[in-house]
């Protein structure tokens, strides 16, 4: 009867629901540090406090918020990343992240990309097939909308949910954008 105990069962579903949650934290969390570059007064940096108020719509805790904004000042190696890649039939993607070491998330990123029949694009080969709405100006987030969209097979369809899927996983990565 060994793996029937009731309290190994619960490990297991709590250790994989902790390490997702751990995921979605720490990307919270980088975002927060991102934003707090510019000014750590959420008062005067819009990006900033719509970063926290995500977190807190997480339960992220207030320490692990209040330490974020804090390292912002420590860590300047941090910065925001923007990969294209062109994925199943020619899909085009945008990647998004924040990473400490550009060189290793971009090599991570395509070993991934190449892997699941995808591939990076020129920088400006997939940018101009999307609008970006907001942003800087705004104080918060661009937006991505595709200006074509594009149909695909079922098959495609499922190699790129796998793909998005795999990509989300990664810690350094925030968000993946297409243009179906």
């Amino acid at each position: 009867m060994s793996g029937h105990s009731h309290w190994k069962q619960i490990q297991h579903k709590k250790g994989t629901a902790d390490q997702k949650r751990g995921q979605v934290f720490s990307k919270l969390l980088m975002a927060i540090s991102i934003a707090a570059r510019q000014e750590p007064n959420p008062d005067f940096n819009p990006r900033l406090r719509s970063a926290i108020e995500k977190a807190q719509e997480n339960q992220v805790p207030l320490e692990n918020i209040e330490r974020a904004i804090k390292k912002a000042s420590e860590n300047k190696n941090l910065g925001e990343i923007v990969i294209e890649a062109y994925g199943p039939e020619s899909v085009a993607m945008i990647i998004e992240g924040i990473t400490d070491s550009k060189n290793r998330t971009i090599a991570e990123i395509r070993h991934l990309l190449n892997e699941n029949g995808a591939k990076m694009a020129d920088p400006g080969s997939v940018l101009w097939s999307f609008s970006a709405e907001g942003g800087s100006a705004s104080g918060g987030e661009k937006q991505w909308k595709p200006k074509f969209q594009q149909s695909l097979s079922d098959e495609a369809k499922q190699k790129l949910n796998d793909l998005i899927a795999k990509l989300e996983e990664h810690q350094d990565i925030q968000k993946v954008i297409t243009n179906i």
